[in-house]
């Protein structure tokens, strides 16, 4: 499944003030409408609403019950709109300071008890913890250069059927080849602009 998001022309003159750059809507669940707050901080990229929209779409509206993992977590987009549709846990990794001070302000505003933020890098979490998840958000910087490598070390924090969604720079083919004996297939994936995305799966029986 392949979705292309244009994009618009012809927009009228955006009167929103300065700070509303800095704000995101949660779209559904128990917090549908909230807003959270982000702050201006480096390689810090919130996932577009129809993208995340779309997400949610595939993921199915409820994630009653599943434990999610939320690296390079930024601005919180993705998980406290898990955690509002019914996540039982969300680990929220972040190594940016004032993004974290920002995550724990959203996490208190909203009483997202099931919320943990974890002050660490992606490679030092998953090196350091040994659960497994139903779910992953992965979305580092595009210019990092980390794709090919946290996925080739996510396989052991998997649950049975779990998926991961990324969002990447370059075409995902170029990534996955990057992966020693890759055990990786491409779901469902769209592009908006010049953000590709989409969901991740391990392939069954591979080596």
């Amino acid at each position: 499944m392949t979705l292309h998001f244009k994009p618009s022309h012809g927009r009228k003159p955006d009167k929103r003030k300065p700070n509303d750059a800095n704000r995101i809507r949660i779209i559904g669940g128990e917090w549908r409408s909230r807003v959270i707050e982000f702050p201006d901080a480096e390689g810090l990229r919130p996932t577009a609403n129809r993208v995340r929209e779309t997400l949610f779409n595939w993921l199915g509206q409820t994630l009653h019950g599943k434990r999610c993992l939320d690296l390079f977590s930024g601005s919180g987009a993705l998980g406290f709109e898990a955690a509002s549709r019914g996540a039982s846990e969300v680990v929220m990794v972040e190594n940016n300071r004032v993004a974290i001070l920002a995550l724990k302000k959203n996490q208190e505003k909203l009483g997202a008890l099931q919320c943990h933020v974890i002050p660490q890098g992606a490679s030092e979490f998953l090196a350091r913890n040994q659960g497994k998840f139903d779910i992953v958000f992965l979305d580092p910087p595009f210019d990092s250069g980390l794709m090919a490598a946290l996925l080739g070390k996510l396989e052991v924090h998997l649950s049975e059927r779990a998926v991961v969604y990324a969002e990447w720079g370059e075409s995902i083919a170029g990534v996955l080849s990057a992966i020693p004996a890759c055990t990786w297939q491409l779901v469902k994936h769209g592009k908006a602009g010049a953000v590709h995305f989409g969901l991740l799966s391990i392939v069954k029986g591979a080596p």
